[in-house]
């Protein structure tokens, strides 16, 4: 029997729920979850995506799609641990840029932007 993701855990959202959400003008909220620090040429800590309105009244935490084990589906927020990783999957939303919180507790809300109007006006 499949786990019903809304009616058992109705805070969090999958891959193709987040899209969904983006597409109807919710907002990402990035949240750093472990200090970043740099080694060698990479910034490595950890970071979760959560979808959420502007007023900040709802909100899902990104999970990464269930797997099956026994008679039960499981589910783990999705953690980023690399900038790198965490813009290589924002950028495949639709994100044009992306601002990351280096600090433990630090958030930044991204929102994908509408069309773009050029340096003309046109």
């Amino acid at each position: 029997m499949r786990t019903d993701l809304e009616k058992e855990a109705p805070n969090v959202v999958t891959e193709p729920g987040f899209r969904q959400f983006l597409a109807k003008g919710y907002q990402a909220e990035v949240v750093c979850q472990v200090e970043a620090y740099r080694k060698a040429s990479v910034w490595y800590g950890e970071w979760i995506v959560r979808v959420v309105n502007d007023e900040q009244t709802f909100e899902k935490v990104l999970v990464t799609t269930p797997r099956r084990l026994g008679d039960a589906d499981e589910v783990k927020v999705r953690v980023f641990k690399t900038i790198n990783g965490l813009s290589s999957f924002m950028h495949a939303m639709g994100f044009a840029h992306l601002d990351v919180p280096f600090r433990q507790g630090g958030r930044s809300v991204q929102a994908i932007p509408g069309e773009t109007v050029d340096s003309q006006g046109s």
